[in-house]
């Protein structure tokens, strides 16, 4: 997972874009193989202006290997009203929600780069009704974002589950939109964060986008996690990764960027 999209934080604003969630099963890697681990930070609060303020993409690669990159989440768009071009959505991993223009769609497109299968969805618009304003949803990477309803911040899209650490866990959901009228939108499932009075952070380690509203709006940092058979575990790594056991396999948890040799 890619690092969430930020959010820009005015009473118009959108919610961040999940991080891209992708998944890959590789063979035939050589012993001694360096595999390299990028994990990708949440796209930062930008007070005013077009965000520009992406999530970072994580990535694995190494010598045999199909190198895998995750792209970050799309910041959450802003005030349209001070500059039209505050009010677009970014794209990436998945798209974060953008404010209201007339006639025009200001949601942030996911799954950009295009990767099969789809490592993301696009946010949903905002809404403009005199004197209420919301904030459409960022995009997760099960769900699109809801659109903002003239008052009403949109609700982030849920994230998509894996079971790689042997349970269930949700990942990279996008950022609730935020509403001058006090109707936050939610965060998606899976660490996207809320809207709210000060907007809410995208959980670390999820690739959650931020919830917009303030300058708590930052995206959830990425991870990488990578599973081998246990027989076959050399120990070897950088980074300091959480490591742990399931049936016959060792996982490593990178939660921040490192390597293991094979």
């Amino acid at each position: 997972m890619a690092g969430g999209g930020g959010t820009i934080g005015t009473d118009r604003g959108g919610g961040g874009g999940a991080g891209g969630f992708r998944t890959s099963t590789q063979t035939g890697i050589s012993a001694g193989t360096v595999i390299t681990v990028t994990v990708g930070d949440g796209g930062a609060y930008a007070s005013g202006g077009p965000g520009n303020n992406n999530g970072s993409n994580s990535s694995i690669s190494g010598s045999g290997l199909t190198t895998i990159t995750s792209a970050g989440g799309g910041f959450g768009g802003g005030d349209g009203n001070s500059s039209p071009a505050y009010a677009y959505g970014g794209s990436g991993g998945s798209g974060g929600g953008g404010f209201a223009l007339s006639g025009v769609n200001t949601a942030g497109a996911g799954n950009t780069p295009s990767t099969a299968p789809s490592q993301g969805n696009s946010g949903g618009t905002g809404a403009y009704t005199a004197p209420a304003y919301g904030g459409g949803g960022g995009g997760g990477a099960g769900a699109i974002g809801s659109n903002g309803s003239g008052g009403s911040g949109g609700n982030g899209g849920n994230g998509s589950a894996s079971s790689i650490t042997g349970s269930s866990v949700t990942y990279a959901g996008g950022g609730g939109g935020y509403s001058n009228n006090g109707v936050y939108g939610t965060g998606g499932t899976g660490g996207g964060g809320a809207g709210a009075s000060g907007g809410t952070a995208g959980t670390a380690n999820t690739g959650g986008g931020g919830g917009s509203g303030g300058s708590d709006g930052s995206g959830g940092k990425g991870v990488v996690i990578l599973s081998l058979p246990t027989a076959n575990y050399s120990s070897t790594t950088t980074g300091s990764p959480t490591v742990t056991t399931s049936g016959s396999n060792t996982i490593l948890q990178f939660n921040g960027s490192g390597s293991y040799t094979t």
